[in-house]
């Protein structure tokens, strides 16, 4: 398979040129999915002079593979009465693969430990951003079965923003299908009948580091003060 982008700020960069409509629009947001949507998202509110902030999901996995996705989880702060509901589950997945509750119970307690981690890692220097009836633009560098979206996408409905754009270089068609239900609109620049790894269509596809994504969110990405 041959590589598309040269790496994730030029897809961010081209993505961008596609949501022109939102140029300094004072409603609209961009928020990252960490880490790899990080870089991406920071070229398109850059260029757009909108505010940047990150969306805390993360994929659950299963211990012996980690390309196996049995769902996602959504971090505590974006649902203020959080009740463990954020656990987006793929019972198909774990039927498959004969995953008992106890072992999802602990897959997503690892993920929620990390999320607050992350949390504190990131958010430690900058305020969250207002989501209430905003725009909010959800960046990712690559969708396969849109678990992980879902997830987020779910979570942020709970803070009634006026729209929810979906955009990525690179989705699945079924991750596509899977999201038109629920965005208002997927923005993306190509797509594949599967993605099995997002790293296969950046050449330089080196991961994204929890300093870098800090380095990212300290930049100002726009001119206005919000």
């Amino acid at each position: 398979m041959k590589p598309i982008f040269s790496n994730r700020q030029e897809a961010g960069r081209t993505l961008a040129s596609k949501l022109t409509a939102y140029l300094n629009n004072s409603q609209a947001i961009v928020l990252a999915l960490p880490r790899g949507g990080v870089p991406v998202a920071y070229e398109i509110a850059r260029m757009l002079n909108l505010p940047l902030d990150v969306c805390l999901v993360k994929k659950l996995t299963i211990p012996q593979n980690s390309e196996v996705v049995i769902g996602a989880i959504a971090e505590n702060a974006l649902v203020h009465d959080y009740s463990g509901r954020m656990i987006l589950i793929d019972e198909d997945i774990t039927q498959t693969y004969q995953i008992d509750p106890e072992t999802i119970r602990a897959i997503a307690a690892r993920a929620k430990a990390e999320l607050k981690w992350r949390d504190s890692c990131y958010r430690h220097f900058r305020p969250w951003l207002k989501i209430r009836g905003r725009v909010v633009i959800l960046v990712d560098d690559g969708i396969a079965t849109g678990s992980t979206i879902h997830a987020a996408v779910t979570a942020l409905r709970q803070h009634q923003p006026k729209q929810i754009i979906i955009a990525t270089p690179v989705a699945s068609l079924p991750g596509i299908k899977r999201l038109k239900t629920y965005a208002d609109e997927l923005i993306y620049l190509v797509t594949t009948k599967s993605l099995y790894a997002v790293d296969f269509w950046y050449e330089d596809s080196s991961p994204v580091t929890d300093q870098e994504v800090c380095d990212l969110l300290s930049q100002e990405t726009q001119k206005l003060t919000v």
